[in-house]
């Protein structure tokens, strides 16, 4: 039976739009496998319990007793879509007389494994500067192939910008002599702008700063080699949430900054 113009205009137009339906369809394809991939790579991060930052290739993390007994082994054996921990900085001390309780294990144990290790000590601006070096020195014995000593501090104590500078200028100056390198400051970002830029320029700055790579390579105008960019991360051998930290160079470059004698 012969149809009629209007049937066939209907026909016509039903067939032109499946045609339209199946070229968007195949035109959306490489877009959707290329979400596909970029979400996969957010998943393979997760695997840390954070999105890691992507311009980094050098991952660590930073200890304290607050993490409690850790597994070592399986921290050294973790790995996630091709990235794993390759440094680890270990609380030492605190103030004057204070030592972690997990500092001799933990220094012990990853001195076993393949990550390379460093210590800390939480200083504070309202302790006497030469007590707290001593306080270190008595409780840290750095190695050939160590990463050299931190000072993390990060409250004024209400103490003013001059007295913080002066006396943690005597710390540093202390440990430096006693190991023969100079320390690392760790601080976070507020602490650093307000209390420290402009003068302790030729250290190396462990910089903290909660904040996403756009937005931290965007605003952190410092001159830093290590930034602490999440503290809710997750490792295997670890209970609970641990520090995670980037170098900014390259692998070779931090087998540079470890201690080349004893």
């Amino acid at each position: 039976m012969k149809q009629s113009p209007a049937k066939l205009l209907i026909r016509l137009i039903f067939i032109l739009g499946i045609i339209i339906l199946a070229f968007v369809v195949i035109l959306k394809i490489p877009s959707f496998l290329h979400r596909g991939k970029a979400y996969q790579r957010s998943v393979t991060h997760r695997s840390f319990g954070i999105i890691l930052p992507e311009k980094f290739s050098v991952h660590g993390i930073d200890v304290s007793r607050h993490q409690d007994e850790i597994n070592w082994q399986r921290v050294d054996t973790m790995k996630s879509g091709g990235i794993h921990l390759t440094f680890v900085f270990i609380k030492a001390t605190e103030g004057i007389t204070r030592t972690d309780p997990w500092f001799k294990d933990n220094w012990k144990a990853v001195g076993k494994t393949h990550m390379m290790r460093g210590a800390y000590h939480f200083y504070y601006p309202s302790r006497d500067p030469v007590k707290q070096a001593n306080n270190f020195i008595s409780a840290v014995s750095l190695k050939k192939g160590d990463l050299p000593p931190v000072a993390d501090i990060e409250q004024s104590n209400g103490k003013s910008k001059s007295h913080i500078c002066k006396n943690l200028s005597i710390f540093l100056k202390k440990l430096e002599k006693h190991y023969k390198v100079k320390p690392i400051i760790y601080t976070n970002h507020s602490f650093y702008s307000n209390y420290l830029k402009g003068s302790f320029d030729d250290y190396q700055l462990w910089i903290s700063y909660y904040v996403d790579e756009k937005e931290f390579l965007k605003s952190c105008q410092h001159e830093w080699i290590f930034w602490q960019h999440s503290e809710k991360g997750k490792v295997d051998g670890i209970s609970g949430n641990v520090d995670f930290n980037v170098f900014k160079g390259s692998l070779q470059e931090l087998e540079k900054l470890r201690i080349s004698a004893e």
